[in-house]
């Protein structure tokens, strides 16, 4: 029955009858991912932030600019004196705080997502090379890499913003180039392991061309823990950019940004706490949300915590 098994194309499963597939270990990883409801819940939730920052335009019930000096510091509608056409409230200048959340999840989702995307691709390409050619190429990288680890993480970019100007390609650019340095020293570390194994062995035997190597060979088996930390990091970034706009050196009035959403609300934490507070909210449950979901993806896919 063994024989017929594989003279059809097919594996027998540990435990299993003849002729039963076994499942990939990536279709495996995906059920374990899936079967882990906190996991998944967190995905729903970075899921739904994202569509909102999307949609957010749409979505407002109000123009999250428009000021109505009438309805200033107005409450959320579950306190006296609220009302359902201001669910969430009022600011100080009378503006819609659920419509300026909602715009304010599109500059997070935004500068999270770009600075997280351009930082993977430039650590990942400097970590690759680096791993890969060793000797001088390893050395600049690796030098440059150490200094910019040396600065303190908020006060870089704070410093970049305070010679390049508030904006928000400038926060982009000033947390770029702080956080490549560390997808690089991942992958260079998982390419340092992954340059010694018997496929790459084998390739090198077949007469395959550097760049082959590391871009077909190599790149594929170190880009989950590179995916893991990119996830992780999100969470970091939109914190930073709202501590960074709560100094004033990030997004520029009169855009919505959660942190300045928080700056403004300070000065009426007694008297009207929820202008400071909501925003606060939204940033405490994306934050967690993105941590909770890259846990949950680090224990589904990092082949180094496998059994």
């Amino acid at each position: 029955m063994r024989l017929e098994a594989v003279e059809t194309g097919t594996r027998t499963a540990p435990g299993g009858e003849p002729g039963q597939r076994a499942a990939s270990p990536l279709l495996a990883d995906l059920r374990g991912l899936l079967a882990d409801r906190t996991t998944v819940s967190a995905l729903a939730v970075v899921l739904l932030a994202a569509l909102v920052a999307v949609f957010a335009p749409w979505l407002a019930p109000h123009d999250p600019y428009e000021a109505d000096l009438f309805r200033r510091l107005q409450p959320p509608v579950w306190l006296e004196g609220g009302d359902w056409a201001h669910p969430l409230g009022c600011d100080p200048l009378g503006r819609d705080i659920l419509s300026r959340i909602l715009q304010g999840a599109r500059v997070s989702m935004t500068i999270g997502l770009v600075v997280i995307g351009i930082a993977a691709l430039i650590g990942t390409t400097l970590g690759l090379l680096a791993g890969y050619r060793r000797g001088f190429v390893d050395i600049v990288i690796g030098r440059i890499v150490d200094r910019l680890l040396g600065f303190p993480y908020l006060i870089f970019p704070i410093g970049l913003m305070a010679a390049m100007g508030p904006g928000l390609a400038n926060i982009g650019l000033a947390l770029v180039l702080k956080e490549w340095v560390l997808t690089c020293r991942v992958a260079r570390a998982d390419t340092l392991s992954a340059r010694e194994r018997e496929y790459v062995e084998a390739a090198r035997a077949l007469g395959a061309s550097p760049l082959h190597i590391m871009l077909g060979e190599i790149l594929p088996n170190i880009l989950s823990p590179v995916l893991v930390v990119a996830t992780f990091r999100m969470a970091t970034i939109v914190v930073l950019e709202a501590s960074l706009s709560f100094l004033g050196l990030g997004v520029q009035p009169p855009v919505p940004s959660w942190g300045s959403m928080v700056a403004d609300g300070r000065a009426f934490l007694l008297d009207a706490w929820w202008v400071a507070t909501l925003p606060g909210v939204a940033i405490f449950v994306l934050v967690l949300a993105i941590n909770l979901a890259s846990q949950g993806l680090r224990d589904a896919f990092d082949p180094r915590l496998r059994a």
